[in-house]
């Protein structure tokens, strides 16, 4: 038995997707969220294995809804639900579990819950976020996370340097730190490294302490904020 809990703002959109799990007697729904926050809520209580979460919502929008789950200790399961197309990117860079197009119908549910059957919510080591999505030359494309060497603030934008090239992103820093948390480490306000890709530390009394790391050539510089916690991520 799966436990679903439905996130939607709209009373009859709920009712709807209650009606249709009605036919599926292995998913149970414990609950319902009319907003973001109320959301977060129930599932820190309910501990739902899957959530079937809109997009437009008051209060936190579902991407936020879905970036806060991604980061609970087991995360649940994210469907998207949605009537607009253009969050479908978003949706792939997240690495949500599916995605339904409103109004759902009884074959796309199915469908969807074929597929997570797969899924098991105590799967704790299943890799929630594996890559980083850019664009290149009008294309998506996405790199390892494991092959990030490197994420740097420019203005308003991210420079993402990883093995064999690098990209421009709109993702702040804030934002992948959280994200990929596991994997990149906060050496400066304007950089994060990652700690598979992390050589050797330096400190000299004309720049201070610095961080080389492979793949790139240039030094990283390392605030003095920062400094305990690169030491103790290298073991020192």
């Amino acid at each position: 038995m799966s436990n679903v809990l439905i996130v939607d703002d709209e009373p009859l959109a709920r009712a709807r997707v209650r009606r249709l799990l009605t036919m599926h007697p292995n998913y149970h729904v414990v609950g319902d969220a009319d907003n973001g926050e109320q959301a977060v809520k129930l599932c820190k209580e309910l501990q739902p294995d899957i959530v079937l979460l809109d997009i437009n919502m008051p209060k936190l929008s579902g991407l936020e809804v879905a970036k806060a789950l991604k980061l609970l200790a087991i995360p649940p399961a994210v469907v998207f639900l949605t009537a607009h197309s253009e969050h479908a990117l978003e949706a792939f860079e997240l690495a949500v579990d599916g995605y339904l197009v409103k109004p759902v119908t009884e074959q796309a549910l199915t469908k969807t819950l074929l597929q997570l059957s797969k899924l098991n919510r105590t799967q704790v080591n299943r890799p929630v976020h594996s890559h980083i999505t850019y664009q290149l030359a009008g294309a998506m494309r996405r790199v390892n996370i494991d092959d990030v060497v490197c994420c740097v603030a420019e203005q308003k934008y991210t420079r993402l340097i990883f093995v064999g090239g690098e990209a421009i992103i709109e993702h702040s820093l804030k934002q992948l730190e959280s994200t990929y948390s596991q994997q990149l480490l906060r050496i400066h306000r304007n950089t994060l490294v990652n700690k598979l890709h992390i050589q050797s530390l330096h400190c000299s009394v004309s720049s201070g302490h610095h961080l080389r790391v492979r793949h790139y050539d240039e030094p990283l510089t390392i605030s003095r904020r920062a400094l305990k916690t690169v030491k103790q991520a290298m073991g020192e």
